[in-house]
């Protein structure tokens, strides 16, 4: 919800707030979606703002500020739409510098305009760290950068996964080879035995005719 700052004061004139949050009398935080003025018990299933199961599974029941303003808020929390021509005090009157930067490579790239071919390596934000008679200058480790390392590593890993499959279809068709080989040569060995069996049968055969005679 945005609030004109005319509302609030001669000296908001030309702003435009908007609602961010509250707190009650007794501290209790709004909770965006309760359409009450005032205050409620709601009965949470799954993680979310101002609930954190500990288990899984759990339920509990909390009360919550509604989203709706009314005379029992004790804390407003604005967050600034349009700036007026006035500035305010301690808060748009002076300039405070991004203490920590984006670390993504895609969030760097948007957040500074940048093409392709830029380097987002140099619009990485350095903090200043004093210890003593020394000064340090810390950034942050830019996460999903494509590098030149990157690229070598992603090769060798892509080689040797190409090498693993190589190898095992070689071991595969070794292997079917062997497995042939010995099928046929038990196969063999079957054979020669039957026929050696059938000659034994037919010479015994033709022996015991010669004993009847």
């Amino acid at each position: 919800m945005e609030v004109d700052g005319k509302e609030m004061g001669p000296a908001y004139e030309g702003y435009t707030f908007k609602i961010a949050g509250g707190n009650d009398e007794d501290g209790f935080t709004m909770k965006q979606g309760i359409f009450f003025n005032g205050r409620r018990r709601i009965l949470f299933k799954r993680r979310g703002t101002l609930y954190k199961p500990r288990r899984t599974g759990e339920r509990k029941r909390k009360s919550v500020r509604g989203c709706i303003c009314g005379p029992d808020l004790a804390v407003i929390a604005l967050s600034i739409v349009k700036k007026g021509d006035q500035d305010i005090a301690g808060l748009t009157d002076s300039a405070m510098p991004n203490r920590l930067g984006k670390k993504r490579r895609n969030n760097i790239r948007a957040y500074f305009n940048l093409e392709k071919s830029d380097d987002v390596r140099r619009y990485v934000v350095h903090r200043e760290v004093k210890r003593g008679d020394k000064t340090y200058y810390k950034a942050p480790r830019i996460q999903r950068l494509v590098t030149e390392k990157r690229v070598r590593r992603k090769k060798i890993i892509k080689k040797t996964k190409v090498e693993k499959a190589q190898n095992s279809q070689a071991a595969a068709a070794k292997y079917e080879k062997l497995i042939s080989q010995f099928v046929k040569e038990k196969k063999a060995a079957r054979a020669a035995q039957a026929k050696e069996d059938a000659a034994k049968a037919a010479a015994a055969k033709t022996e015991t005719k010669a004993t009847k005679k």
